[in-house]
């Protein structure tokens, strides 16, 4: 009962955050302290969510599928590339620079160039959002391997063990911690970044959407696609916790 009643208050004190904070949008754009056509009241944004969608459900699959393509993408490339790092030290120094370096040019200065190059199709948003998602990854499992325990690597050396069976029983299971805190955020950012790419030029998703509602200045519309990508954020970031919960069962014993 006692480990019950916090977590009960934990989720209901957001949850009356969030209502406070629709009660108050609500009584604005119905006191007139907005105009109507800037900022739609909650009641308006629902109502445009429910006419538009089946549309935002195309689009919406369209964006998720980019999004899963190139995370998975950022996930396998992000993996590699830690491994190699861990295991070479010159390759560290030489490849770590290079890739903080990929994270100092912004987002939307690299998607203009990448659909000159690639044209209008999935590819340049793919690639996007591997740029944007393989950092975190890489960052946080290099960590996670290179904070391992020497003292039992020491021992699993001196009585035999093989590099992949240091890795395999001591330094992956070590590092799940830190990859599922990077997936958490790489998630999110598949998201975004697809919705970025989809801005410059594309036929489906929820940024093409996104750019033909704001030329009809429905912004009901606009606000409406805003709360489901902040939907599927929240809900790929659930799952992502989710799936720690059964990929680690011991830290839950431990909590």
């Amino acid at each position: 009962m006692k480990r019950k009643s916090p977590s009960i208050t934990s989720k209901l004190l957001p949850a009356a955050a969030v209502l406070l904070l629709l009660a108050l949008w609500q009584t604005a754009s119905t006191a007139g302290l907005v105009p109507g056509f800037l900022l739609p009241s909650p009641v308006e944004v629902a109502k445009a969510f429910a006419e538009d969608f089946p549309l935002l459900m195309d689009n919406a699959w369209v964006t998720l599928l980019e999004a899963f393509i190139g995370l998975a993408a950022g996930i396998l490339i992000g993996f590699v590339t830690a491994v190699l790092m861990d295991c070479f030290t010159w390759l560290y120094s030489a490849v770590y620079p290079l890739i903080v370096l990929t994270q100092t040019v912004p987002t939307v200065a690299i998607a203009p160039l990448l659909v000159l190059w690639f044209g209008y199709e999935m590819l340049p948003k793919v690639i996007l959002i591997v740029i944007v998602t393989f950092f975190p990854i890489t960052v946080s499992l290099l960590d996670g391997f290179r904070a391992a325990d020497q003292d039992t690597i020491s021992l699993l050396r001196s009585m035999g063990a093989s590099r992949a069976q240091i890795f395999r029983y001591v330094k992956f299971p070590g590092a799940l911690s830190s990859f599922f805190a990077s997936l958490r955020i790489s998630v999110s950012y598949a998201v975004v970044g697809a919705v970025i790419s989809e801005w410059l030029g594309g036929f489906n998703g929820l940024g093409v959407y996104m750019t033909r509602v704001k030329k009809a200045f429905s912004f009901d519309k606009m606000f409406a696609v805003i709360f489901l990508i902040s939907a599927i954020s929240l809900l790929l970031m659930w799952g992502v916790n989710l799936l720690q919960r059964i990929s680690m069962p011991w830290e839950e014993e431990h909590r």
